[in-house]
């Protein structure tokens, strides 16, 4: 079987490393393309040996070097106007791993991939959007039973944007079904009760964290928590991968994690 063949944007930072090193060392992917920005210096470096691993024979370039069957963006959201214009004029797979775009972004994303395949998820956890098919089964369950719903995430204290992506998509799926029209960031000060209608998102920065979602469904004398936990950022670079996979070849269109679960 031919290998897949994968480009990576922002394959210099910490998870392009890892997407770099994992592609590597999968016998059915080839690494062809190593992206990162115009004025990185390590521009010219070779891909594998920067990650850590094996030489890739691939340098680390500012733009798609040639031919792929799927390009990973896991990068910056200042980046990703730049990488799907790259990716509709050389046809390529979109698989969009970056957090933190705007709502333009999202639009112009939705747009594109009646031209392109295009897989964008705010987590590539694998377990994260299992999680998220449950945390959907106890919304609908719960709708009518005086339910509260809080979600509390933690993080490295790198990240930028709060609270996580993951979080905000979590939430959106239960005020969906169960209906909560007020979104709260934290609280302080005398607030008053807790209103009904409401879901409280709660971030945490610490140390090097790699992602820890708790989704808390309370009633008055019982609750129920999911909680999701990555022990290393191996988990969001498989699941890209798992979904360059699942996305190459595919007809134009948006796709999700939950396509490529089956669920």
């Amino acid at each position: 079987m031919t290998a897949l063949r994968v480009a990576i944007h922002g394959a210099a930072g910490r998870m392009g490393r890892r997407l770099v090193a994992l592609t590597i060392a999968d016998p059915d992917l080839q690494l062809v393309s190593a992206i990162d920005v115009p004025n990185h210096p390590e521009l010219g470096s070779d891909a594998g040996l920067l990650a850590g691993a094996r030489p890739a024979g691939v340098e680390l370039s500012p733009r798609l070097a040639t031919e792929a069957d799927a390009l990973i963006d896991f990068s910056l959201p200042e980046a990703t106007d730049s990488v799907l214009q790259m990716c509709l004029e050389a046809k390529v797979p979109l698989v969009c791993a970056t957090t933190g775009l705007s709502e333009q972004q999202d639009s112009r994303l939705r747009a594109a991939a009646e031209t392109i395949p295009i897989l964008r998820s705010p987590n590539m956890s694998m377990a994260v959007n299992l999680t998220m098919k449950l945390s959907e089964v106890a919304a609908r369950a719960l709708k009518d039973q005086d339910t509260d719903v809080e979600i509390l995430e933690r993080h490295h204290r790198f990240k930028e944007d709060s609270p996580s992506g993951t979080a905000l998509k979590f939430g959106q799926i239960i005020a969906d079904i169960m209906g909560q029209s007020k979104h709260v960031h934290g609280r302080e000060g005398r607030i008053g009760a807790r209103p009904h209608g409401e879901i409280g998102y709660h971030a945490v920065r610490v140390g090097d964290n790699p992602g820890e979602h708790t989704i808390v469904f309370a009633m008055l004398g019982e609750m129920v928590e999911m909680t999701v936990r990555a022990t290393s950022r191996d988990c969001y670079a498989l699941g890209a991968l798992a979904a360059a996979k699942f996305l190459a070849g595919k007809e134009p269109g948006l796709y999700s994690m939950e396509d490529v679960l089956g669920l």
